[in-house]
């Protein structure tokens, strides 16, 4: 099930808890909003953030393409937003006041008119929102998914966000790839796993050797991994979804409702295409 298939997406920072999301609690626990945050470019080199539905219901979903509200230096200036299954269906926006209402009525509508956003209810499979710049141009730029909760009244319905991941180039400093998420509900038992070896990227240089940090809402380091069989080895292996290379990264979690962050480098520095991922574990 992982994303190498349709190139997927993660999050990034430790934020959003405040920012009026209307999402689901479940009592059993559940992740609600994923993001990345990284240097996007043109073509195969961007920001490619994925899911993957699961249940027997449609579920609501809000995407968001952040760039010139960041608070960071060099952000991408327009970015436009794409939202695909693969297999035909595809929703494009641009400026997100294109769909002004429907969008301000989730509490969370961008904070730029150059951003964008899409709100679709979508049956379960997998999916890939795709950031671009209007004129692409290159620069850093955030993917949100969030939850909005299960379409329909029927409780013998239900549908889950799943697993979320995301591609694209990871450098250093604040250019490496932060992918963070929030939990609801009870306590949540996740895997993270940081790819790049395994990667096929025509054309492009995969992450030799990953580094993964797993971090809390404070922004306290919780667990550290470089080569996923060097620690939680047979737990790793049990998920069914171990890393296919023993230099990727991995880490298990049975987290608290609350904002986690997990950040993914080049071991020693190196550069390239990296994947973060999460995955909800039963």
């Amino acid at each position: 099930m992982g994303f190498h298939t349709f190139t997927a997406g993660v999050i990034a920072l430790s934020v959003l808890l405040s920012d009026g999301l209307q999402a689901q609690s479940p009592e059993s626990g559940g992740l609600v909003n994923v993001s990345t945050r990284l240097r996007s470019a043109a073509g195969d080199f961007g920001l490619f953030g994925g899911f993957i539905i699961t249940g027997n219901a449609p579920k609501r979903i809000l995407i968001r393409a952040l760039g010139p509200s960041l608070t960071v230096p060099g952000t991408l200036p327009d970015p436009i937003l794409i939202l695909t299954d693969g297999h035909g269906y595809e929703v494009y926006n641009n400026n997100w006041r294109q769909n002004e209402q429907i969008i301000q009525d989730t509490g969370i509508p961008p904070n730029n008119d150059l951003e964008s956003a899409i709100v679709a209810e979508l049956a379960p499979g997998a999916y890939t929102a795709i950031v671009d710049d209007i004129a692409t141009r290159r620069g850093i730029a955030l993917v949100e998914v969030y939850d909005l909760g299960t379409v329909g009244e029927d409780s013998s319905k239900s549908a889950t966000l799943a697993e979320i991941s995301t591609r694209g180039p990871v450098e250093t400093g604040d250019d490496v790839m932060i992918g963070g998420f929030i939990t609801t509900g009870g306590p949540t038992k996740v895997i993270i796993r940081a790819i790049g070896p395994s990667l096929q990227i025509f054309g492009f240089s995969q992450l030799q050797d990953t580094t993964l940090n797993l971090h809390d809402g404070s922004g306290s380091l919780m667990a550290s991994n470089d080569d996923w069989r060097s620690d939680q080895e047979q737990a790793i292996i049990d998920t069914g979804v171990p890393p296919t290379d023993d230099r990727e990264s991995a880490i298990i979690a049975t987290l608290a409702a609350g904002a986690y962050t997990a950040i993914v480098r080049g071991k020693d520095g190196g550069t390239g295409v990296g994947l973060v991922e999460v995955y909800a574990l039963q």
